[in-house]
């Protein structure tokens, strides 16, 4: 159910007063549809578990951590709304398996079980998840910020910013942060293909902030860093292995392996419950593979042949030795890793 299509820059009823893509109020999950932004900021109000999953899986909300918060609130309304224990436990694994890549998912939706198998209350401890990821992202930028010079442009990639999370965000939280601090640092936003979340998604978030940025495409962040323009690439992880390789974005390792050639410092800010201990290296790490459509398709026209083959993974692994320091809501973490 749609609580109503707002104007640029104005929130729903109860929105907390940071940019939020996500939040609950009074029984229902509110969430902004990432998918029509920048055109337009439509915000969608749900009561059913079913429809939250469904928000996950169809990117209606995005990025790690605030999948994990819409997956910790799609269990919450599955705790009332489940006939039998069983049940429960059969709607808790099809909310976790709706994006497979991202391990906050998976941990918000175990720390639900947890929860109501010990009877603590499914509201309560799902927005104590929405809080914590909020109070992480803040943590993350403020260790991030000294890392970054007092001026220049940072590169990031995709959308790992207040969209991405609670709020706030993690690589922009960074970046936010060392603003706020007094450096004069400008962004260049990949346009990240193929659903544009840097173009759409970042640019947007850092115009509402009156934060300098420029849009380029995937292919030119290489040029850039070989002109020596930018001094730091800053990029979020959709999960960190235990010994420090890291699933983001597709593109995210060309960003990474061109930083290690130009002599450009490549960090990846992420919460800690991104850091899966339980997988070794990045090469066990599931990547997921989405629709053909999403590369044949540009808008409504096909751009593709008919009879081209298409492969579409929609994450890359990048090595840990690519990675200067991997910035968390605990400290800044330099190679060797292990979690």
């Amino acid at each position: 159910m749609a609580v109503q299509s707002l104007p640029p820059g104005q929130r729903p009823p109860g929105h907390p007063d940071l940019l939020s893509p996500i939040f609950w109020r009074d029984g229902r999950v509110v969430m902004i549809d990432q998918r029509r932004l920048p055109d337009a900021e439509l915000w969608n109000s749900y009561d059913s578990w079913q429809d939250v999953a469904r928000a996950i899986a169809d990117l209606e909300v995005r990025g790690a951590p605030a999948i994990g918060c819409a997956g910790a609130f799609a269990a919450a309304l599955a705790a009332g709304q489940a006939s039998t224990a069983a049940s429960l436990r059969v709607i808790l694994r099809q909310i976790a398996e709706t994006r497979p890549t991202a391990v906050n998912l998976g941990a918000a939706v175990h720390r639900m079980a947890n929860a109501l198998a010990s009877g603590r209350d499914p509201v309560r401890e799902a927005q104590a998840i929405w809080d914590d990821d909020l109070a992480a992202c803040r943590a993350i930028g403020a260790h991030g910020a000294a890392l970054l010079p007092d001026e220049g442009t940072v590169l990031t990639h995709c959308n790992a910013g207040a969209l991405a999370t609670a709020g706030f965000g993690t690589a922009l939280g960074v970046i936010r942060a060392a603003i706020a601090a007094g450096k004069r640092l400008r962004v260049l936003c990949d346009e990240t293909r193929p659903f544009l979340q840097g173009a759409r998604l970042t640019a947007w978030e850092l115009a509402q902030d009156g934060i300098s940025a420029e849009v380029i495409v995937d292919g030119a962040a290489a040029h850039f860093m070989g002109t020596g323009e930018i001094v730091a690439a800053v990029v979020g992880a959709d999960r960190i292995a235990r010994n420090g390789d890291c699933a983001n974005k597709i593109g995210t390792l060309g960003v990474a392996a061109s930083a290690a050639f130009f002599n450009v410092p490549f960090y990846v800010a992420a919460p800690h419950t991104t850091v899966d201990v339980g997988t070794a290296t990045g090469a066990k790490i599931p990547i997921e593979q989405r629709a053909a459509e999403e590369i044949t398709q540009f808008g409504a026209r096909r751009v593709v042949p008919v009879n081209a083959g298409v492969r579409n993974p929609v994450f890359d692994v990048t090595p840990a030795r690519l990675v200067k320091a991997i910035i968390t809501e605990t400290g800044v973490f330099q190679g060797p890793y292990g979690f």
